[in-house]
């Protein structure tokens, strides 16, 4: 999360924000500081983003003014998080509307960006060969992909979409900590010593509907004996799929990402049927 009062994003990182939310399934509202006259905490044109949570980054002013912008777009996101209100303008008197001792007022927009429920987030750690393979059989699906890998030259290799993110990191691992609650996590990368420190991480502090791990048996056996000695409660250290995959095919890079694919529609239809028995 970002969130930055001191220094607000610009605008186009301000609106990618919008938009990564939205595909991550968060709605969110931003708040344009459209006018203001007299003594105001903040210049027109400051802009912020709240979601259901509260303030997610910008800032128009802090303070009081700021608290009844978040709590009016908290209200317009609603409890299930659509965000699905028209936009709307609101002109407060700082000392009248809001309580301030400015004697200025604000006029503020608030516009509404629905959360895109239908996408299906899939993370992907590493981008070697059955990646290259899986990427073109998942690009037709309402899905969100994101590929972490250290090296470029592979995820240069990735075909470009819009809901296509690559992201080259030496510390894959601590990107786990900003995938959406509900991202389907693959872990492929370069071999056992670099597939454990994201798992760990994706098991210790989070509860993602599925966790993929390309290997055998016998990795799967050596990574949950190494997870229980990490301190892993047993049924923590067996949440995971390996060998990814359902059982068909033979190992070449194709087959199995036919593979992976299948083993990641049947969790996901499998998931969607308990939600909705839940409801």
């Amino acid at each position: 999360m970002t969130d930055s009062a001191s220094s607000p994003p610009g605008p186009a990182g301000l609106y990618q924000t919008v938009m990564d939310l939205a595909r991550d399934g968060i709605g969110c509202v931003l708040v344009v500081l459209v006018e203001t006259l007299g003594s105001t905490p903040q210049d027109a044109g400051a802009k912020m983003i709240v979601t259901a949570a509260g303030r997610h980054s910008g800032t128009v002013g802090g303070g009081r003014v700021e608290a009844q912008a978040i709590a009016l777009a908290q209200e317009m996101i609603g409890p299930s998080g659509a965000a699905t209100t028209p936009p709307r303008f609101v002109n407060w008197s700082l000392k009248a509307d809001v309580g301030m001792t400015c004697g200025g007022s604000v006029k503020l927009y608030f516009e509404p960006h629905p959360a895109a429920h239908r996408v299906w987030p899939i993370a992907i750690f590493g981008a070697g060969h059955v990646t290259q393979a899986l990427v073109p059989v998942l690009l037709p699906l309402p899905c969100s992909l994101t590929v972490c890998d250290s090296r470029p030259e592979w995820l240069d290799r990735l075909p470009r979409a819009a809901h296509v993110r690559t992201v080259r990191h030496d510390h894959p691992a601590d990107l786990v900590a900003t995938l959406p609650d509900a991202t389907f996590l693959l872990c492929m990368t370069q071999g056992h010593a670099t597939d454990r420190p994201i798992l760990l991480r994706a098991l210790q502090a989070r509860d993602f509907p599925y966790i993929g791990v390309i290997g055998s048996d016998a990795k799967a056996a050596v990574l949950r004996r190494e997870l229980l000695a990490d301190g892993l409660p047993p049924e923590r250290a067996a949440g995971f799929h390996c060998p990814v995959g359902l059982d068909f095919g033979s190992n070449h890079p194709h087959e199995i990402a036919l593979s992976i694919a299948g083993q990641l529609l049947t969790e996901r239809d499998r998931v969607a049927g308990a939600s909705n028995r839940q409801i």
